[in-house]
């Protein structure tokens, strides 16, 4: 062959697409394994959140793909369970052959895939999970916290009790195990920041009586309440809360909050409501101008399911900034990409998502993209906004 053939082979070469062995790339698309609760009780921390990711996916495809390349969606159910989160990753990656995932909604149960992620290398962008014990200490393709990581939360709600509410003293009921121990260690750094007095109660999740973890409280001459659980004990304890004469500033943790009208119809009396604030990851309240772009996208690509009562559901812009940093490094790692190229590009990441509080963040020491949340008034059927947002400090030492 002349040198010129040779020539124009290697920058045939050059320009050629992908190899074929890297995972999921064919000249025309890119193969995208997702997994989330799409059925069951959790199903509202999810459901509609993988479909905004794939409605977010589709626009990108309409306007041409990602060099030429459309994305592919290959979703399984994982029920917020953690042996189907496994098994939803472990098909993906291994039968459906994708390539990178973008997936998980619940904190815990995601954690249980971590190791086998790592040892198969391929990028894990999660959807809205927190995924704290997968994010710590930080993994070399696992990406997470879109939403807000369980320690950014603590941080930020106390924060917020001691900047905008002026509290002294915080009283914070959390749950009693690996998920209420990453908040309350955020939080815990953050009093001490700020030079503020943390009382903390931790309790079951299956809690049913929660009349000791008040009346401790109310006892402790808190400044303000935090409650950082789940909906069921969050409602339980501000019901409790009003009952028992609680009449101090209570601050309602974003995970608490799967519907705000149920939450409301749930404990049962609006004078529970004369001094509460809830915490939102989102940067404007839901369903305002600022964000009516994505719930146009919603109708426009599930009109039946915004026909239907409760849907969107509350958290259903979470899946957008994930997907948007998906995207973002598959176009940074340009027309030829590998996983390896995908990894270096989300350790670059910076842009503000225009959705979620506080900017979208990746560095290749720090994988939890967001640390700020925005906090709004309700009286039990309305919100009022807290101009500004408030972010955690606390950051992964390694030991």
């Amino acid at each position: 062959m002349s040198r010129i053939a040779l020539a124009v082979a290697a920058l045939a070469g050059l320009a050629a697409p992908a190899r074929a062995d890297e995972p999921g790339l064919t000249p025309t698309s890119i193969k995208i394994g997702m997994f989330g609760p799409l059925s069951g009780a959790s199903m509202a921390y999810g459901f509609d959140v993988m479909n905004a990711a794939r409605m977010y996916y589709d626009k990108i495809n309409k306007e041409g793909g990602i060099h030429g390349r459309k994305i592919v969606i290959v979703q399984e159910d994982d029920r917020c369970n953690a042996n189907d989160v496994v098994a939803a990753v472990k098909k993906l990656v291994e039968q459906d052959g994708v390539f990178l995932l973008n997936g998980g909604s619940c904190s815990a149960p995601v954690v249980a895939a971590k190791d086998y992620v790592v040892r198969a290398g391929v990028p894990w962008v999660m959807l809205n999970a927190s995924g704290d014990g997968a994010l710590y200490p930080p993994q070399p393709n696992i990406y997470g916290a879109f939403s807000i990581s369980q320690r950014a939360m603590g941080g930020s709600v106390v924060e917020f009790a001691s900047k905008e509410l002026k509290a002294k003293k915080i009283a914070y009921i959390n749950h009693d195990d690996a998920y209420g121990a990453w908040n309350l260690e955020g939080a815990r750094f953050q009093a001490k920041d700020n030079g503020v007095t943390l009382v903390p109660e931790s309790v079951s999740p299956s809690i049913t009586d929660v009349t000791a973890p008040v009346l401790k409280m109310r006892a402790s001459g808190a400044d303000a309440l935090v409650i950082a659980t789940y909906a069921r004990p969050a409602q339980l304890i501000l019901k409790k809360a009003q009952e028992l004469g609680f009449n101090k500033p209570i601050v309602i943790a974003v995970n608490a909050i799967a519907n705000l009208k149920q939450l409301a119809d749930n404990v049962g009396s609006k004078d529970a409501f004369r001094n509460v604030y809830i915490e939102e990851v989102l940067s404007a309240k839901p369903g305002s101008e600022k964000l009516s772009w994505i719930y146009d996208l919603y109708k426009a690509n599930y009109p039946d399911l915004a026909g239907k009562p409760d849907h969107p559901q509350v958290y259903m812009p979470y899946g957008i900034p994930s997907a948007m940093t998906v995207v973002k490094a598959l176009q940074a790692a340009g027309p030829n990409p590998t996983r390896a190229k995908v990894i270096e590009a989300l350790d670059r990441t910076d842009f503000d998502s225009g959705v979620m509080a506080g900017p979208i963040v990746l560095t290749k020491t720090e994988h939890a993209a967001q640390k700020a949340s925005t906090y709004f008034k309700f009286d039990g059927e309305g919100l009022t906004a807290v101009p500004g947002s408030f972010a955690s400090r606390w950051t992964y030492q390694s030991q």
